[in-house]
């Protein structure tokens, strides 16, 4: 047994029920999972390590729901730097189909780094492109690596453009293959347990790059095994217009007519979700990863996130990929969040503790958890601690340390902890030596946009 005390918070924001935010906050930890949380008096005194939280802001690991990691190896492409969705991916495609395996795993250690450094815990992957011989399990691999709690998404496009489809011929798979090895990646990877680091999730790609009959096998195969169901859907005018007219249905009504609906299902984007949509998603639990960053970076739209949220949908965040966002501060992404809901709604619409409830509580309910997004006894230990006595933060600290998080955006956390175990360190990464990480990164980045070996 170990066990980890971390006390004096400047403030400790719970996530709990009562939302309770507690000055000189601590928690204390057994084997990965929270046993209590209150003050220093309320805490034990002892434990195996003990880490001071004074000068910081605490709270629950930030949650992401949505990711391509392999594209920060394609940030800023000339070409799809001013392209909407699918001209963006006419462009990328090409490109992307020269991953290899190291590719996968040294873009996925990068995208961790950088999501754990923006106080990021938990992570989902839509990994839906597999050419020479890539794999999910090299992205899987990679999040071993860092400890990172991990969702892996097992995308696929299997409809071509020569079938009215978006992608090239080349980079799509064929169904049965796809269907045997997302049953494989769950019998090998998904466990189904509370405080589970890894996951596995049935993930075809979109409406332009998927058959319904593999939407529809998909369904049933992940409902077999118990895990969930992602996808992208109404994600611009363009994503709407296909719909229309390749099914006759709006994308919510293609979404159910396919049984992606209910509450194991999370769907990327919905930018251009209409008002049954919305209606149809909160009777029946669909959660939505709500990435706004590469809305905004791809000209999609303005989400309708305070009236999903009034209606009571399951709302997170998600970074989406590094090509189209170009970055992955989930903090940043909060921020972002509440400003373009202020921006399509007005300023009442989204205030800095909605925006953090999104990307905890709200990115907990997407991916179907009950044990992370709050910290409460019970819970997994999944924590970070942000410094609020940098520059960042001068003259907001003061006021309201936990609304100068999200209005203020610091930069990098001073503490991370995922399943109890110290990830970040007073601003030091652990899992690995970063710069020789990112020297390979760059190194990889160029030989893929040169389509070089």
């Amino acid at each position: 047994m170990t066990t980890l005390l971390l006390k004096n918070a400047d403030v400790l924001v719970t996530m709990d029920e009562a939302r309770r935010e507690i000055a000189g906050g601590g928690v204390f930890i057994r084997d990965g999972v929270i046993e209590a949380v209150g003050t220093a008096d309320q805490l034990p005194t002892d434990a195996d390590q003990v880490i001071s939280l004074a000068g910081t802001v605490a709270l629950p690991g930030l949650i992401n729901t949505h990711h391509h990691m392999y594209q920060s190896l394609t940030r800023a492409i000339p070409g799809a730097q001013d392209a909407e969705l699918f001209g963006w991916l006419r462009r990328l495609y090409p490109i992307w189909g020269g991953l290899t395996p190291e590719m996968i795993r040294v873009s996925t250690l990068t995208a961790m780094a950088e999501l754990i450094l923006s106080g990021c815990t938990t992570s989902s992957d839509h990994l839906y492109i597999y050419p020479n011989g890539s794999r999910l399990d090299d992205s899987i691999e990679a999040a071993a690596t860092i400890g990172m709690r991990f969702h892996a998404a097992r995308g696929s496009m299997s409809v071509g453009e020569s079938q009215g489809g978006l992608p090239p011929d080349r980079l799509v798979e064929d169904e049965a293959a796809i269907l045997h090895d997302t049953q494989r990646l769950i019998e090998t990877w998904h466990d189904p347990r509370r405080h589970a680091m890894q996951r596995i999730v049935v993930a075809p790609c979109s409406p332009f790059s998927v058959s319904r009959d593999l939407m529809r096998e998909a369904a049933t195969l992940a409902r077999h095994y118990g895990v969930s169901l992602h996808t992208h859907l109404a994600e611009n005018d363009n994503d709407v217009a296909y719909s229309r007219e390749k099914f006759g249905m709006t994308p919510a009504e293609y979404a159910e007519s396919l049984g992606w609906v209910g509450h194991d299902v999370w769907h990327a984007h919905c930018v251009k979700l209409d008002t049954p949509g919305i209606g149809l998603f909160a009777r029946t639990g669909t959660g939505v990863a709500h990435c706004p960053c590469s809305n905004m970076r791809l000209a999609s739209g303005i989400a309708p996130t305070p009236a999903m949220r009034e209606a009571g949908v399951h709302v997170g965040l998600g970074v989406d990929g590094c090509a189209s966002n170009d970055a992955a501060h989930l903090l940043g992404e909060a921020r972002q969040a509440m400003l373009l809901a202020r921006v399509g709604h007005g300023p009442a619409a989204m205030n800095a503790r909605q925006a953090l409830e999104l990307a905890t509580l709200g990115g907990a309910r997407v991916l179907g958890r009950d044990d992370i997004g709050a910290l409460a006894p019970g819970m997994s230990a999944d924590l970070v601690a942000f410094p609020t006595g940098g520059l960042d933060l001068a003259g907001a600290a003061v006021h309201d340390p936990v609304a100068a998080l999200v209005f203020c955006t610091p930069q990098s956390v001073r503490h991370s902890i995922i399943d109890g175990k110290p990830v970040v360190s007073d601003g030091q990464f652990l899992p690995l030596d970063l710069p020789p990480l990112i020297a390979t990164h760059n190194r990889l980045a160029r030989q893929l946009a040169n389509g070089t070996p």
